[in-house]
């Protein structure tokens, strides 16, 4: 037992190898453990260790993870490209033991009930995912239906620090201009309007990341003498013998430890995949598993022909609204992103506002039927087939963030920013080996906004005026801070006060020549909100399926994936909570397999 940075020589096999200790990698470990102590497993995870780092307990530490240069975080970029005037979309991913779970918002956000039975596997239904996502969480939050779990090992909780004028003042907004306050957008049940935020945090504050809450109390209970975690490492390639998983090849991280050479562990049971939506099907490719003419492209000798293997990569893609604000110091975060604030001394004082993520309301919201319209008949045809029909499925996601999201060095004053994202874009991507080395560059391309009828831009250029309206009618509004588009001379969209708050509001018209204009802008601003998914789907291997209902990867025996690679199709929402019910699902899978008590 114990957490590693160098494995033991006399770890040379164990019966479960688990790549990657992410979010979900600690889940299944944990489970697995649980079912019985005696079954010898090893994580092995690229990133550092996590436990009780400050950057990490606190959430408040969230945009130092999304900056350039970030400590615990990996920074994806795709080509320069056509569909975002020139620029390249960039995607920063956990690098840390936990995962996105250690980094990310801690925003509780669930998908919806359609998102789940669209996928239409039996053993994956709404209500049996339901059970997993409730198995997780203790929820500190009114749950009149009883939609909740209150036994788990992850707290849900209000932040005990909120930013109460922003956040009332963007409510009031929302009811202005149509949309009601709901007390749980999370109940799996029809939702078209705002909730108070809950979050992946005790009452006290602290990050409910799947190390801390599963991992490291397994790694010091002494109940758990054969879980051994080795972090600092990277999973090279699978060992596959006779179509079999038998083991890993993996060599210490160069970022911490250069100069390593790579090493054997066999895996007497299964390998189980954990490596993320972008770190999955590399290490597949290069063990054998993916698209025969791409491994042959790389160089590597094929095992199984699996072509879904990186393949119609999934995400949901943003613009941040950045206004200027008449808040206070006392309201945002911006002092503290700032460093104007000293945090040693906000540590030691635990003080509250080390706990807020800077997000006090998240809204799923719906067009009208006239907006719909507004937006072409391409688009209507896409509403009437994805959404019309399915009351549940909202088609962006809006939040206001109490602080300016960028290099605050650049700005001076308080800012509150309106984040808006679409949440099932049409437009796909792939994420691809060039060689058959961990050191050979990826071919990764997003695809965002490539989708060929542009509709993924006309959802933006709907949720540009929605925002806009949103924040006109905001008492805090003070201006807007991002560049306008260039509308034309006279353009009424153009003829925005910037000073202060609009008195006896009404909203703005857009002409044809209008929208034209902010569709450039679109493509010139948006960006992956950083929710990687679907590379490695679960469905029919004809339909570019890489796993089965059961996770096994089609072809190898002993070979699992269980991280959020595998979902079938988008989801509406924030995938932390979705990557937590895979995790507990996959464990019970694993388990029932392995012949495992409980």
């Amino acid at each position: 037992m114990g957490l590693y940075t160098k494995l033991p020589d006399d770890i040379q096999e164990v019966d479960v190898i688990i790549a990657g200790g992410g979010a979900t990698g600690c889940v299944v470990a944990s489970r697995l453990a649980d079912a019985d102590p005696a079954l010898s497993i090893l994580v092995i995870e690229s990133g550092i260790n996590n436990y009780n780092d400050p950057m990490v307990v606190h959430p408040a530490y969230f945009y130092s993870h999304i900056a350039p240069g970030a400590k615990y975080a990996l920074t994806y970029q795709g080509p320069k490209s056509e569909h975002l005037a020139g620029r390249q979309a960039s995607l920063p991913i956990g690098h840390i033991l936990g995962g996105g779970s250690s980094v990310n918002m801690v925003l509780y956000s669930r998908a919806q009930r359609s998102d789940y039975e669209a996928w239409k596997i039996p053993g994956w239904s709404a209500d049996e995912m339901l059970a997993y996502m409730n198995k997780t969480e203790t929820y500190h939050g009114p749950d009149p239906e009883g939609r909740h779990g209150h036994d788990g090992p992850i707290q849900i909780s209000p932040s005990k620090f909120r930013s109460h004028r922003l956040m009332d003042d963007f409510m009031a907004a929302m009811n202005r201009v149509g949309y009601p306050e709901l007390e749980d957008i999370n109940k799996m049940g029809p939702t078209n309007g705002a909730m108070r935020t809950m979050s992946y945090i005790d009452p006290e504050g602290r990050r409910q990341d799947t190390a801390h809450m599963y991992l490291h109390p397994r790694l010091q209970d002494g109940k758990h003498p054969n879980l051994h975690v080795l972090v600092e490492s990277q999973v090279e390639r699978v060992l596959i013998e006779d179509q079999k998983a038998v083991g890993v090849v993996y060599r210490p991280n160069p970022l911490y430890q250069p100069g390593g050479s790579s090493r054997t562990v066999k895996a007497k049971r299964m390998v189980i995949m954990n490596c993320g939506a972008l770190g999955t099907p590399p290490v597949l490719e290069r063990s054998g598993v993916g698209d025969s003419k791409i491994l042959e492209r790389a160089g590597v000798p094929l095992k199984a022909d699996v072509p879904g293997v990186g393949h119609d990569y999934e995400d949901h893609q943003g613009v941040m609204y950045v206004y200027k604000s008449n808040l206070t110091p006392e309201e945002t975060l911006d002092n503290f992103n700032a460093l104007r604030v000293d945090h040693d001394v906000l540590i030691r004082n635990k003080d509250t506002l080390l706990g807020w993520n800077s997000v006090d309301i998240q809204a799923k919201l719906r067009p009208t039927d006239s907006e719909v319209a507004g937006l072409g008949q391409e688009f209507q045809e896409i509403w009437n087939r994805d959404f019309k029909d399915i009351p549940d499925k909202p088609m962006m996601i809006i939040s206001p963030v109490g602080c300016f999201p960028g290099d605050p060095s650049t700005v001076s004053g308080q800012h509150f920013t309106l984040v808006g994202w679409s949440l099932y874009p049409s437009s796909r991507g792939h994420i691809h080996i060039t060689g058959p080395g961990i050191d050979d560059s990826l071919d990764f391309d997003p695809g965002t906004l490539s989708d060929p009828r542009g509709t993924d831009v006309k959802q933006h250029v709907w949720m540009y005026k929605k925002q806009l309206e949103i924040a006109r009618r905001m008492e805090v509004f003070g201006g807007i801070a991002f560049d306008l588009p260039p509308f034309p001379s006279g353009s009424k969209a153009a003829s925005i006060e910037a000073s202060g708050p609009v008195a006896d509001i009404k909203d703005i018209e857009y002409t044809a020549e209008d929208d034209k204009v902010l569709e450039q802008w679109v493509r010139e601003h948006a960006n992956s909100i950083w929710h990687p998914m679907a590379t490695c789907k679960m469905a029919p291997k004809e339909k570019n399926g890489v796993v089965d209902p059961t996770l096994s990867v089609y072809g190898i025996q002993g070979l699992k994936i269980a991280d959020i690679s595998i979902l079938p199709s988008n989801i509406g929402c924030n995938i932390c909570n979705t990557s937590l019910a895979i995790a507990e699902k996959a464990a019970d899978i694993f388990i029932q397999e392995l012949g495992l008590r409980k």
